[in-house]
């Protein structure tokens, strides 16, 4: 593991643009949009408190994105608001007059709507939700899948109604050539990922994210001392990095960073202390964080504002989706998706090692908030790893509720 900083440090400031875009005042401006979609719900945030009395914390919360808008990740919540705001840009631009939320469902605008595709690369979750994007407001989608990504993402995806092509090699491959066909076709790149002089686009999937981190901070009683946050390109954990270094700055959560060995690009940026593109490995099993070069805007706030980064193995990341759907009795079981479980998968690591453990102030007193970035979104993975469906898991999550509402009765 590498730890950037003491942890009682304050951390650098955050640029005046990230800290608009991901502080509390960024959050409160994507939770508006929100209220425009339809089945909109908060996720639930579980209280394992089995789990933390095992690990002698005081308490582990988990908040559940693999409900979110049907989508089954957390992702459902930044290409699709980008995309609606897109729409909303062009509309401004062609009407010459501000656009608002009450001005989705005009004509005029859907009209605009209708003549821009928006196009993006996808491991699966960021695909969907800019097709879900798309298809709220009338544009197309075109989505660019690498040929690691399982059949049953792909057909997910397609699902929405957006065009699917594949493409050979990795997720990187795949970013690339939904560029060039930008750049051939006029289409909209929507990407979660940002690069030189492309910013703007990448930091509305992110201030998307912000959202559920205002959800969890109001559900939870008290202020949570830790955060574990898997990354990929380190979109996720730059927005929880940034929200809570705005929202609490000296007072803020200690914020770690968990990869896949395998693809563990932040964690090589930390160390060598600037951005670089990790080596291709073997693939992981969580695919949607197979990425192996940083956004570049999620390593400029990382750099600043993360405290730790770690690496955990496929095997790992397989216990933790087992030790979240078969809790110890008393806890609310968790479908957790591969990538899903990577957070878990690094407290657990980080809680067993004595040596991180005092290095991270993982006492009596911490509390641990863990983000479940993606539910069961391909069942089969998922019965093939953990041995249930994820069906049984949420039969067993509704016992459970219903045990612990007869208790407080």
């Amino acid at each position: 593991m590498y730890i950037s900083n003491d942890l009682d440090v304050y951390k650098q400031p955050l640029s005046p643009a990230d800290a608009k875009a991901l502080g509390p005042a960024g959050a409160d401006a994507a939770a508006a949009f929100l209220e425009t979609r339809s089945h909109h719900a908060e996720t639930p945030l579980h209280r394992l408190k089995r789990l933390a009395m095992a690990h002698c914390v005081d308490e582990v919360y988990v908040k559940d994105e693999g409900r979110r808008l049907g989508l089954g990740s957390f992702k459902a919540l930044g290409g699709a608001y980008a995309v609606v705001r897109l729409v909303m840009d062009q509309a401004e631009r062609q009407l010459g007059r501000p656009v608002g939320l009450s001005d989705l469902a005009a004509t005029e605008v859907r009209n605009i709507a209708a003549g821009m595709t928006v196009v993006c690369a996808t491991d699966g979750n960021h695909g969907k939700s800019v097709a879900l994007g798309a298809r709220q407001m009338g544009a197309r989608a075109v989505v660019l899948l690498h040929e690691g990504v399982s059949d049953a993402r792909v057909q997910a995806i397609a699902d929405l109604g957006a065009r699917i092509v594949r493409v050979a090699g990795n997720y990187d491959d795949s970013v690339s050539e939904a560029n060039r066909l930008a750049d051939e076709r006029g289409w909209v790149v929507v990407s979660d990922t940002s690069w030189p002089g492309y910013e703007y686009i990448p930091t509305l999937v992110m201030q998307g994210y912000t959202i559920l981190l205002r959800e969890a901070l109001r559900q939870m009683p008290q202020a949570p001392t830790h955060v574990f946050v898997q990354a990929g390109v380190g979109g996720i954990a730059a927005a929880v990095a940034a929200y809570m270094l705005e929202r609490y700055g000296n007072a803020r959560p200690a914020v770690v960073v968990v990869e896949p060995q395998g693809a563990a690009c932040l964690f090589e940026s930390a160390q060598k202390g600037r951005a670089v593109k990790a080596v291709a490995s073997a693939p992981t099993i969580m695919s949607m964080l197979e990425c192996y070069e940083p956004s570049m805007i999620a390593w400029r706030i990382l750099s600043r504002a993360a405290d730790g980064f770690m690496t955990v193995a496929d095997e790992e990341a397989a216990q933790a989706m087992n030790l979240l759907a078969r809790p110890a009795d008393g806890d609310v079981p968790v479908v957790a998706g591969e990538s899903g479980a990577a957070g878990m998968a690094g407290f657990i690591q980080a809680v067993g090692d004595e040596g991180l453990r005092r290095r991270l102030g993982l006492d009596a007193g911490a509390r641990i908030l863990i983000i479940n970035t993606e539910g069961a979104t391909d069942p089969g993975r998922f019965r093939e790893l953990v041995g249930l469906s994820p069906e049984a898991v949420r039969d067993g999550n509704r016992n459970a509720h219903a045990r612990e509402e007869e208790h407080n009765e």
